[in-house]
């Protein structure tokens, strides 16, 4: 994609080696992490899975997505035995990581399991998890010099997983919430992502004063729901300053050709990675 097709001053977009790949200022400029978004350029992968696919479980040749996993350590300047994968299943629970973990879903068989959110203050290990349309979440405590990378779809916003990493990383690191840097990354946008009533609901009982600012109702009366605006609103809640939150604004859906995106392909189409490591 060419940067000036996208208007935005909360992430970069970087280029190595025909891959192009997103990363937050914030985080680059604390000099504390190594951190990207991957797009689907860049890869291996061909067909529905063109290119960058880092899902492995998605039926494409796998030779080809671990060729794709080592680009993305290329760039991180580390080795895939250095990453960790999440086990996501749309709930609420968060995982202290630390280097026994290391290579956990990719050269070592996963341990741990129903865990969207992972935690970590030991350098050496990159937190990876994997998006189609869901919401990923980055936190970074300066102070402490601790990480957080989440996984939150609609199940896990309503549980409120960004507030439930916040918590864990102040009760194993000692994290202040108002120190935090987090990001929101690329996921569906709100005109891109009707839901049904049951759906709204559970959001209205979350956010009961300010639902509609996080639910809309369409022409044809029908919700769309801004998980954008729900994940910003819990991690305010959860303590995070508002000049410290940077949300992309660049939905999946939308850029399907750029992003992979579950509802823009009928489920036919690979996974997006979030990377996130201490230095």
């Amino acid at each position: 994609m060419n940067k000036n097709e996208i208007v935005t001053q909360t992430f970069d977009i970087n280029y190595k080696d025909k891959a192009e790949y997103l990363t937050f200022p914030a985080f680059t400029n604390s000099g504390l992490v190594r951190h990207l978004f991957s797009t689907r350029t860049g890869g291996y992968s061909e067909g529905i899975f063109a290119s960058m696919n880092l899902g492995l479980n998605r039926g494409d040749a796998q030779e080809n997505v671990i060729k794709n996993f080592n680009k993305i350590a290329d760039i991180l300047n580390c080795s895939i035995e250095e990453f960790v994968f999440s086990d996501q299943t749309h709930l609420d629970q968060v995982r202290v990581i630390t280097k026994e973990d290391a290579g956990k879903g990719i050269t070592r068989k996963k341990d741990f399991f129903d865990t969207d959110g992972m935690i970590t203050n030991e350098p050496g290990i990159i937190l990876a998890t994997f998006y189609a349309d869901c919401v990923p979440l980055y936190f970074l405590d300066p102070v402490n010099k601790a990480i957080g990378l989440t996984h939150s779809g609609w199940r896990g916003t309503v549980k409120q997983i960004g507030k439930k990493t916040v918590e864990a990383m102040k009760k194993n690191f000692g994290t202040d919430p108002a120190n935090l840097i987090a990001g929101i990354g690329p996921s569906i946008c709100e005109n891109c992502y009707e839901v049904g009533a049951e759906v709204a609901l559970e959001f209205k009982k979350i956010f009961p004063n300010d639902y509609h600012e996080v639910v809309k109702t369409n022409e044809s009366g029908n919700f769309q729901l801004n998980l954008w605006e729900a994940n910003r609103k819990i991690l305010l809640l959860s303590g995070i300053l508002e000049r410290n939150i940077s949300v992309t604004d660049l939905c999946t859906c939308c850029h399907s050709e750029y992003l992979f995106s579950h509802r823009a392909t009928n489920g036919k189409r690979g996974n997006l990675g979030a990377f996130l490591g201490l230095l």
